[in-house]
């Protein structure tokens, strides 16, 4: 069995103007001092990395590994939720997702389309440099819009709209194998790939591909009210990144799994710090030990209620706790027998070979 690594924290809520949240450097040393030992970046802002340049330059991926390293830290993960995000946008959310890319293709969703894409294969190619196996990314959406099939969803919509999926990430997840990185989809709400079903489904479209693999979230199934413990018996061979966040389901008379257009802080489902909502973390971290999960557990915040800062600090320790180190010998050794094969036939009332 394997012990996972952790605790690690997403950097991406907390990256801000002022120090320590403007830079790697400086992040780097606050997450060390918080408990962390590993930091995932996203690759949006080049004050933490420049994408490009981690892509073409192991050298400039040394020196980058060893400034976080000086402060106590590693990188676990590179990601790109916003560019992977923009590989597949449907046209009703065009406006609002040309925030996600540079302005000189803003209203050009053909050129958003190409920048996203190349910015998912500069990151496998970073990946790689900075010796990391696994990254993280969003699958994009044209079918999120179509959630509920009313109006009745034309006959070969949902078909058309996978088989597109799958031709636009079909090359990126080639570029992933080639440098020998799982690109992992995390599975959320707003995405094609949003459960089971639809990864499955986006999983077939693709053949397979060995690289095209998961980032596991309960608190996304919390709010889907999906089986999350179960989800992990299913997929645990594709279940590469694992994203420790809490949340919590209070459905009543007025509101349930939609939640009526409200903010969060009035949603019947609501991300909460970690150890204050409902995910049961205990059988997670058990079912990651017994399926000999080995990759890193990373705190995401995300809470309605309590301060960021105070969040990351409990939560540092709340992975530390939950952190299984397997054990290396059985239980009942102690009462072993010691018999050999002869005597194990005789026990059985088996003729002695």
């Amino acid at each position: 069995m394997k012990t996972l690594k952790g605790p690690a924290i997403f950097l991406a809520q907390f990256m801000a103007d002022e120090e320590p949240f403007d830079s790697i450097e400086s992040m780097a040393k606050w997450a060390a001092d918080l408990g962390f030992l590993g930091i995932q970046v996203p690759i949006g802002n080049p004050a933490f990395i420049d994408v490009q340049r981690a892509a073409e330059s192991q050298t400039y991926c040394d020196e980058l590994n060893g400034i976080v390293k000086s402060q106590g830290v590693e990188i676990t993960e590179l990601s790109t939720h916003l560019e992977g995000q923009l590989v597949a946008v449907h046209p009703a959310y065009d406006i609002l997702f040309d925030g996600f890319a540079p302005e000189s293709v803003h209203g050009n969703p053909s050129a958003r389309t190409d920048w996203a894409i190349d910015q998912v294969k500069l990151a496998a190619r970073a990946s790689h440099n900075l010796g990391l196996r696994s990254h993280v990314t969003f699958s994009g959406a044209f079918l999120w819009p179509m959630i509920y099939p009313w109006p009745q969803r034309p006959a070969g919509v949902v078909d058309e709209g996978f088989q597109e999926l799958a031709r636009r990430w079909r090359p990126i997840l080639d570029v992933f194998d080639e440098y020998g990185v799982d690109c992992c989809y995390e599975i959320h709400p707003g995405e094609d790939l949003h459960d089971g079903v639809t990864f499955e489904r986006f999983l077939a479209e693709v053949d397979d591909h060995p690289r095209a693999n998961i980032l596991y979230d309960p608190s996304h199934f919390i709010l889907q009210q999906l089986d999350y413990l179960s989800f992990i018996d299913i997929y645990h061979e594709r279940i590469k990144m694992f994203h420790v966040k809490d949340a919590e389901f209070t459905p009543s008379g007025r509101q349930g799994v939609y939640g009526g257009y409200q903010d969060w802080l009035d949603r019947a489902g609501r991300f909460r710090s970690l150890g204050d909502g409902q995910v049961d973390f205990r059988s997670i971290f058990s079912k990651f030990a017994a399926f000999d999960f080995d990759g890193w557990a990373v705190l995401e915040w995300e809470c309605c209620l309590k301060h960021q800062e105070d969040g990351a600090r409990e939560g540092a320790r709340f992975i530390q706790d939950h952190i299984i180190r397997v054990t290396d010998k059985a239980f009942d050794d102690f009462a072993s027998s010691g018999l050999d094969a002869e005597t194990n036939r005789r026990v059985l009332g088996l003729e002695i070979k």
